[in-house]
């Protein structure tokens, strides 16, 4: 054994030397044959004419202005994946996203991956799961982390200045399994089955390049449940993204979501910032809580979501109302009046619960919510309203943040260029 392999041998490995040695992907996604090229070309599938109108009536564009997934009204569930690079140049990250650009133009026009899926000789270049099924208005959103910035690709210069780790919450209990990532890949679909078809062949084609970190699956009230198309509500049973910005309102999103020029690098123009959390909810103790205390909690009525005190769920919120005694109706520490502040913060909510079996050190259910918001700055947006939240917010008794990541969504692309042009 050489002196240089005794030493590396004395040290422990870094999670990310790790990965790159033992190339291992989590989750036995990556199963089967097949690199990064030649993966691309749209598969021929044999289908009927009803079935190819079906598929594009379900269809989302992939290309244009911004990406998919982000002003998208929110589709039924989620598969979210951080990944961490392997890879060893910017060359090898440019062909990882043309590679994904072209596979996710194709799973999101209902499309197999690949033209060896009838080779018997071969592997397969689609897994096969999402053969026959409708695209399901699937969307694929990616975006950056700020550790991709740490000098591994030269990258440092065009790093934005709002790109860092959140700080510190009060009360936060983050377990690093589900904090942070290289790279994010958040696909939303109306069926379960082709979102996790998505990610699984992504993390397939990434082999060599990037490996997954942490993957999250989420859900929402599916369509045919809420034909009226309602609010959500998350696992508390209350209705949970009432107060959205207006996603029709293109100035509104301008000013709310999209980086503009002059923000910051110019490869993030169109682009977003995401904030991630995790969310666990403490839902056996909400349970034991009387309505009266949920909706204090809350600062809504949960039966119709309106504010306390009003009757409509999009009446406007009047935080100076009181009660007979002069108690503001819509108390101090309810969420909703900590999340408004004085009005000048928006964010754009897009979250989903989610359900991961029983904690095996509780016996309790892991269950919460996967929160997801976009802003076109998180100092100024997602950071301030956040704080307040952390350090006054009575749903804090029934929660406790144990995830958390943020990410540089990209500017779409045209057809015939790739996601992530403008950086790499």
């Amino acid at each position: 054994m050489t002196e240089k392999k005794q030493d590396s041998l004395k040290k422990p490995l870094s999670r990310r030397e790790m990965l790159k040695l033992t190339g291992v992907a989590g989750l036995g996604l990556l199963i089967g044959g097949g690199g990064a090229s030649g993966l691309m070309a749209l598969g021929r599938q044999g289908s009927s004419a009803a079935a190819v109108k079906s598929a594009a009536a379900d269809s989302l564009p992939f290309y244009g202005k911004h990406q998919a997934g982000i002003i998208t009204p929110a589709q039924d569930f989620i598969c979210f994946a951080a990944f961490d690079v392997t890879a060893g140049s910017v060359e090898d990250l440019r062909r990882l996203f043309r590679n994904w650009t072209a596979a996710s133009a194709a799973m999101a026009s209902g499309q197999m991956i690949g033209e060896h899926n009838t080779t018997l000789n071969t592997p397969p270049t689609d897994t096969g799961e999402a053969a026959g099924l409708t695209p399901s208005r699937t969307t694929l959103t990616f975006g950056v982390g700020p550790s991709l910035f740490d000098g591994r690709f030269g990258l440092k210069g065009p790093k934005p200045r709002g790109l860092r780790d959140l700080p510190a919450f009060a009360g936060d209990a983050l377990d690093p399994q589900w904090c942070g990532g290289d790279l994010c890949v958040q696909v939303c679909a109306d069926d379960m089955q082709v979102a996790f078809h998505a990610i699984r062949n992504l993390a397939r084609i990434a082999r060599g390049h990037a490996v997954l970190r942490w993957t999250q699956e989420g859900f929402q009230r599916t369509g045919r449940a809420d034909p009226a198309g309602g609010t959500p509500r998350n696992l508390l049973g209350f209705k949970d993204g009432t107060g959205n910005p207006n996603t029709s309102d293109a100035v509104l999103m301008d000013r709310t979501v999209w980086a503009q020029p002059g923000d910051g690098p110019g490869w993030m123009d169109g682009g977003s910032y995401m904030a991630v959390r995790r969310v666990r909810m403490r839902v056996e103790v909400w349970d034991r809580s009387t309505l009266k205390d949920q909706e204090a909690t809350f600062g809504r009525h949960r039966d119709s979501g309106a504010p306390i005190g009003s009757r409509g769920e999009f009446d406007p919120v009047d935080l100076q109302a009181r009660s007979a005694n002069g108690q503001p109706l819509i108390p101090a520490t309810s969420h909703l009046r900590l999340a408004k502040g004085d009005g000048s913060q928006q964010i754009l909510r897009r979250s989903y619960s989610y359900s991961s079996g029983l904690d095996a050190k509780t016996g309790q259910l892991d269950a919460g919510l996967l929160f997801i918001s976009y802003q076109r700055d998180l100092d100024k947006q997602f950071i301030p309203i956040q704080t307040r939240l952390a350090k006054n917010d009575k749903l804090n008794e029934y929660t406790v943040h144990a995830g958390s990541a943020v990410f540089a969504c990209f500017p779409g692309c045209k057809q015939g260029g790739y996601i992530g042009e403008t950086l790499f």
